[in-house]
């Protein structure tokens, strides 16, 4: 019998409003011998990602709700420790959706194997060579589409998203990006390192003055990571044909009550304007085009980006409450 354990987080209980620790478990299980055709992958990184927080409710959303007492499953890479199949050998590098655990064992087909790219940490394909930054295309691409010598305007520009998206806008030909964020340090980080022509402190309040300030002859695309006042803004300060790509609205997801909503949806109406809201699943066929227009520009060293890293499979749920209090600059994942 194999004396290997797998340590996991659990969701104990649904979270009313913020979640806390409370509703968090953690479990250590020894692992069975490999039945054929499974593998054994020591996790390096495993994600903390907003939409997590939805899954916690027990309500219709584009995927299941997570299950008490079930593993929180989402995002990660590791490495192949043990295979009893001819596909994944030991030693490959595999990217998978069985989340918040140190050792995962399964089926064989349940991960993909990544390429070994010299210099690159395996982290970056949890988020710009991965998911976050095909995220950031498609939104600008398919739902937005962008054009040359537009403006675009980024809530919560500073999250691992938002860096993406302000980057990519500018290289994919936009004249003018702004961006939002949540401190001083932040802001200065959007114009300093991605790019940004101009971003504000949503939290010096304002909203909608502040961006107008910042764009005044108006915008033309707004990618979406907040709701709630940043919406508002936007629709206040849209030329006539504008579009937004609704990726998140995280200032809602630990709302107790409902949002009042925009004021001002009217301005659909009068301006000609298109907000879609999207999700990534419906958009996997453009991975291939994401990684041959992307890659290059990453090599070129024209795409930066961040990390906030916490070390310790134990220490999973306090990276998550801290991304969702905005406490991350670009990804934030956590290092097995």
């Amino acid at each position: 019998m194999s004396t290997a354990t797998s340590t996991q987080i659990l969701l104990a209980s649904r979270p009313t409003g913020w979640p806390s620790p409370e509703n968090f478990t953690t479990t250590t299980t020894e692992l069975a011998e490999l039945a054929p055709g499974e593998v054994r992958v020591r996790n390096e990184f495993v994600s903390v990602d907003p939409y997590m927080r939805g899954r916690m409710n027990d309500s219709r959303s584009y995927v299941a709700p997570y299950a008490l007492g079930e593993r929180i499953t989402g995002g990660a890479v590791g490495r192949v420790i043990a295979s009893a199949d001819g596909t994944l050998a030991e030693g490959t590098l595999v990217l998978h959706q069985h989340g918040w655990s140190d050792t995962i064992q399964a089926p064989a087909a349940t991960f993909s194997a990544l390429p070994e790219v010299p210099g690159v940490p395996s982290s970056l394909h949890l988020h710009i060579l991965g998911m976050t930054g095909m995220t950031a295309y498609v939104g600008l691409t398919a739902i937005a589409q962008l054009r040359e010598g537009e403006t675009v305007f980024v809530s919560g520009a500073a999250g691992a998203v938002g860096t993406a998206t302000g980057q990519l806008a500018k290289l994919l030909g936009a004249g003018r990006v702004i961006g939002s964020a949540g401190s001083p340090e932040k802001v200065a980080l959007l114009t300093q390192k991605y790019g940004y022509d101009a971003a504000f402190d949503y939290k010096d309040g304002d909203v909608a003055g502040q961006l107008a300030a910042a764009a005044p002859e108006g915008i033309d695309v707004f990618f979406d990571n907040v709701g709630g006042d940043h919406l508002e803004a936007a629709l206040a300060a849209f030329n006539d044909g504008g579009r937004a790509a609704l990726c998140g609205a995280i200032s809602a997801y630990n709302a107790t009550e409902a949002p009042a909503g925009p004021r001002n949806l009217t301005n659909l109406i009068t301006r000609g304007l298109r907000l879609e809201g999207f999700t990534l699943g419906h958009y996997l066929h453009l991975a291939g085009e994401f990684r041959e227009r992307v890659t290059p520009w990453f090599a070129e060293g024209r795409i930066a980006y961040d990390e906030t890293v916490v070390d310790g499979i134990e220490n999973t749920v306090e990276a998550f409450l801290g991304m969702m209090r905005g406490q991350n600059t670009g990804k934030m994942l956590v290092r097995i």
